[in-house]
């Protein structure tokens, strides 16, 4: 089949080499977002499915909206058989939906209908689900409501940040992609609706919402550092300044993935620690929580580099009693 790719991120990569090295369709053009300002000398940078495509020698449309008159003549006049679509990061309009005669098939990266939406494998994270996995499913107008093609599943590690689980599933259901539109050329594959019952919705983590609360259980906390990371990046605040948090440990050995022997043998005499208040040792940093403590593994102050966070209280030298906020 002619294919028009659409997708803008990293996750997105995968699924694209996977379809410009299917024999049975042709790549055709690829759409993503515009090149944005990035880094401190905020220079326009191009997106990571930007630069596969070129390097490939792909075409590249890069419509500021994907409802624009000229993109939907350009897309009209590729006539492609179908659009697969990862992670693009733009509603397309209804009149787009029309164009390609198989429509346009989108890779989740969910087991619809749970967690649609913008973040699908931070809220799994953060909501503590077991098992997530990944779907593809054909676009309608609504929020990822579509009829679905297919899907697969994976288990969520114990220690398994959203940036690790999001790199499995994106190289995992390029496979799902590739199976899905050979189906869908040979006739083999019809969409099926998906369910009623269990719908739940995962819209983009905020900064905000990466702001720790030391008022949770451990096991949550754990989860909120996990699913914000990497992206927006967990974060607290001592001392009236915003500290970001690397991943942390559930200090009790019955939590998964527990501490090492070391890291538990040097705080094996914390105190009851109230939500907040840090406890240091020569070698930890332990935190309260609503259920006891946590061990911060990296800490990065603000304006400088992640360090290991008994290095980071030595240097501000932590008085007793001190905490971090929780509001």
């Amino acid at each position: 089949m002619r294919l028009v790719f659409a997708g803008t991120p990293a996750a997105a990569v995968p699924a694209l080499e996977t379809l410009l090295a299917a024999p049975r369709h042709d790549v055709v053009a690829v759409v993503t977002r515009p090149d944005r300002p990035a880094g401190r000398g905020r220079a326009l940078t191009s997106s990571p499915v930007k630069d596969r495509a070129v390097a490939a020698g792909v075409p590249v449309l890069q419509p500021q909206r994907p409802s624009d008159a000229d993109f939907l003549d350009e897309l009209r006049a590729l006539a492609p058989d179908c659009c697969p679509v990862v992670a693009y990061g733009a509603l397309l309009p209804p009149v787009s939906l029309e164009i390609p005669r198989h429509g346009w098939v989108n890779l989740h990266f969910s087991l619809l209908p749970a967690w649609r939406g913008a973040a699908p494998v931070q809220h799994a994270i953060l909501s503590g689900d077991e098992v997530t996995g990944a779907s593809t499913f054909r676009i309608e107008a609504g929020l990822d409501t579509g009829p679905v093609f297919g899907m697969l599943t994976t288990e969520i590690g114990a220690r398994e940040t959203a940036g690790d689980l999001l790199q499995r599933l994106a190289a995992d259901g390029a496979g799902l992609l590739l199976a899905t539109l050979d189906g869908i050329e040979d006739g083999s594959l019809q969409p099926q609706p998906q369910p009623s019952d269990g719908v739940s919705l995962a819209p983009k983590i905020e900064v905000e919402d990466a702001r720790v609360r030391w008022s949770r259980p451990a096991l949550a906390v754990d989860r909120q550092v996990r699913g914000c990371t990497p992206a927006p990046g967990a974060w607290t605040v001592f001392r009236g300044e915003r500290v970001k948090l690397g991943l942390v440990t559930p200090l009790a050995t019955e939590a998964p993935g527990g501490p090492s022997a070391d890291t538990a043998g040097a705080l094996a005499t914390v105190p009851d620690l109230a939500p907040g208040q840090l406890h240091v040792t020569k070698r930890a940093v332990a935190v309260g929580t609503a259920s006891g403590a946590v061990v911060l593994g990296e800490v990065r102050p603000h304006g400088k580099k992640a360090m290991p966070a008994a290095d980071w209280a030595r240097g501000v030298r932590i008085e007793a009693d001190e905490r971090f906020e929780d509001e």
